[in-house]
């Protein structure tokens, strides 16, 4: 069972994994970061609990770490209480959700432990918006997706705002590099996989064409400026646009994602 342990100075080194996360926010490509896996409020937390990442500590108001209660009876980390006021000075702003967690990284799935076990798979290149990225992954969670396989310039899904916005679902959508780039993508049509690159190109299909066929299918998306790169799109089997209105060309990433894992989850 968790242990309770009150914090009343905010220089208690007890809670130095929750100090200051605006200044580097812990991720493990900034000065000071540590690549912990941070969840904010009650329900990004209780996934958290219940995830396979290893937890370290809890840290928030009592009132919030009472509503955690039922998960935290089977796990034995420390849960630190405290004042809202002296949260907001060890964190280093005010959190309105009243509570976070602070867990290990775990080893990634193997790619090709991911392609075994889905249907539908999301493919990135480029997303480097944490808040785009944490976006698809609650998206995929919600829609059947069974993972997420990154290219380069891919922002850390487990990066602190993508957590967040993902509302823990990057917890539960099995995520994995795809290296080399795009050769890669060689291993998804070894395994039956028919690659298609969501563009506006006038000479690309219509979704819903794709989503009226069958077999498994990776999704191929770009980044949120200039999409996807000629290398991608030539590595693709089929171009595939989403219909829209005279005078708009695209959707933000995380809402194109949305409509796509929809249209295919309804097969």
């Amino acid at each position: 069972m968790a242990q309770r342990i009150a914090v009343r100075q905010t220089d208690d080194p007890r809670v130095d994994d929750f100090r200051q996360l605006s200044t580097a926010d812990r991720r493990p490509d900034r000065p000071g970061g540590r690549g912990y896996v941070i969840a904010e409020g009650t329900v990004v937390v209780r996934r958290l609990l219940t995830s396979r990442y290893p937890v370290r500590s809890l840290l928030g108001v009592a009132r919030r770490i009472d509503e955690l209660e039922p998960e935290l009876a089977g796990i034995d980390v420390p849960a630190y209480v405290t004042s809202a006021d002296a949260m907001a000075e060890i964190v280093g702003f005010h959190l309105n959700r009243g509570v976070l967690a602070v867990a290990d990284r775990a080893p990634q799935p193997a790619v090709a432990d991911i392609l075994r076990t889905s249907e539908v798979l999301a493919v990135l290149e480029g997303v480097g918006d944490h808040e785009n990225l944490g976006a698809l992954f609650r998206n995929a969670a919600a829609l059947g997706v069974g993972g997420v396989l990154l290219g380069p310039g891919c922002s850390d899904p487990l990066y602190r705002r993508s957590v967040r916005v993902s509302m823990g679902n990057v917890l539960r959508v099995p995520f994995a590099a795809l290296q080399p780039w795009p050769d890669g993508l060689t291993l998804l049509k070894d395994n039956g996989f028919r690659i298609a690159a969501l563009t506006p190109r006038v000479d690309s299909v219509s979704l819903r064409e794709l989503a009226a066929g069958e077999g498994k299918v990776a999704l191929l998306f770009g980044s949120e400026g200039p999409g996807l790169t000629a290398e991608a799109l030539a590595a693709a089997d089929i171009a595939v646009r989403i219909p829209m209105t005279d005078g708009v060309d695209s959707l933000n990433v995380a809402t194109a994602a949305a409509v796509a894992f929809y249209e295919l989850a309804g097969r």
